[in-house]
C-alpha cells in the first residue's frame, strides 16, 4: 500500500483493489497549505475543526467517517477509538478526537488524529497491532514531541510518520519537526514524497519515515 501526505493532518491511503481513504482533509483558508484536489472512497475525520474536517474538499467520496466505531467499506477494515480531545473534560461540550485505525489486509494503519494525551491501556488494546502510525508531533491541538514520544514507546509500530508540525506553508502556530526528531534521539532524517508498505517490508525495530508534503 501508498501512504501520502498533503500537510497538517491529512493522508491518502490507497492499495489496488482496495477502497482509498482520505484522512482529515482540511480547509486550506484555515491551514496555509493549497486546495485539496483528492479523489476517495472514504474520507475520516478526527474532529471537528476546519483544519480537520473539510470532507466536502474531496472528490467522489461515498462514505464520510466522523466518530467512533467499526466498519468495512471498500475491503478495508477501519476501527474508531473516541478519545478527549484538547484535554477537555467530559463534560465539557468541545470536540472531541478520533483515533482510527484502517486495517488493509493484515497491514494496519492508525491515524491518531488530534490526539493531545496518551491513550490509555483500554484504548491501545482496542486499536490493537498498529504497523504505521501517523502520529501528531507539533503540539497545537495535538501531542507535543515528548507526549508523542511516549505515545510511539507505548503503541510500538514498526512505522511512523509525524504530521501536524509546521512547515513553510503552514500557518498555524506549530512546534518544528526538529523537536520530536531530537526527542527521539535522530538525527535529522532524509525525506521521501510517500511511503510504500509491504508486510514483508516492514522493519523489526520502530523507524521513522519523513514524508514531504504534496500538492494534490
Amino acid at each position: 500500500m501508498e501512504i501520502t501526505w498533503y500537510g497538517h493532518s491529512c493522508f491518502r491511503l490507497t492499495e489496488r483493489n482496495f477502497a482509498t481513504v482520505v484522512t482529515d482533509p482540511f480547509d486550506s483558508k484555515s491551514t496555509g497549505y493549497e486546495p485539496l484536489k483528492l479523489k476517495a472512497d472514504i474520507v475520516t475525520v478526527s474532529h471537528d475543526a476546519s483544519g480537520h474536517n473539510f470532507a466536502s474538499g474531496v472528490k467522489g467520496s461515498s462514505h464520510t467517517i466522523e466518530g467512533p466505531g467499526e466498519f468495512e467499506i471498500g475491503g478495508v477494515f477501519i476501527t474508531g477509538v473516541q478519545t478527549d480531545g484538547a484535554g477537555r473534560k467530559k463534560k465539557d461540550a468541545g470536540p472531541r478526537n478520533t483515533l482510527y485505525v484502517f486495517d488493509y489486509d493484515g497491514i494496519t494503519v492508525a491515524h491518531l488524529g488530534d490526539l493531545q494525551q496518551v491513550p490509555t491501556q483500554a484504548e491501545i488494546e482496542m486499536l490493537g497491532t498498529v504497523n504505521v502510525a501517523l502520529v501528531p508531533v507539533g503540539g497545537g491541538g495535538g501531542l507535543n514531541a515528548a507526549k508523542a514520544a511516549e505515545v510511539i514507546s507505548l503503541f510500538e509500530p514498526n512505522i511512523v510518520v509525524p504530521m501536524h508540525f509546521a512547515t513553510p506553508d503552514s500557518r498555524l502556530p506549530l512546534d518544528s519537526l526538529n523537536k520530536f526528531i531530537k526527542e527521539m534521539g535522530l538525527s535529522k532524517p532524509e525525506t521521501q514524497p510517500s511511503l510504500k508498505v509491504t508486510r514483508t517490508g516492514l522493519p523489526d525495530e520502530t523507524r521513522v519515515v519523513v514524508l514531504d508534503y504534496q500538492k494534490s
